[in-house]
């Protein structure tokens, strides 16, 4: 092996299935316009892209390989993952507040936040 050989944290047998996820998946975008909301710091970016998954036909497979990957953050098969491990929903920073608020659903095509 050379200095420049790249090793891939992914199986070769898992290389198609990844393939084959990216292509259906309904976050596929070719121009990328929708890559931020995955990996935002904004909670109704998040939900926004939680919503993308919600309806997704690979929305399982996402999630399984992200996990395999331990993908360190953003949202992949319409759960949030910190550190490779699922997180309920990211916490703003600051303190928590003393009365939770409502959880926050948005709709998927105009990204306007509904309050459940």
């Amino acid at each position: 092996m050379g200095p420049h050989d790249v090793h891939c944290r992914v199986a070769p047998s898992q290389t198609a299935l990844k393939a084959d996820v990216s292509a259906q998946a309904r976050c596929a975008d070719p121009r990328s316009s929708l890559t931020h909301l995955f990996f935002s710091e904004t909670p109704l970016e998040l939900a926004r892209a939680r919503a993308i998954c919600s309806s997704c036909p690979v929305r399982g497979a996402c999630l399984n390989l992200a996990l395999a990957r331990r993908e360190p953050y953003g949202v992949w098969g319409g759960e949030f993952l910190v550190d490779g491990v699922i997180v309920a929903d990211k916490r703003g920073r600051g303190r928590p507040p003393k009365v939770a608020r409502p959880r926050l659903v948005v709709d998927e095509i105009t990204g306007v936040p509904i309050v459940a």
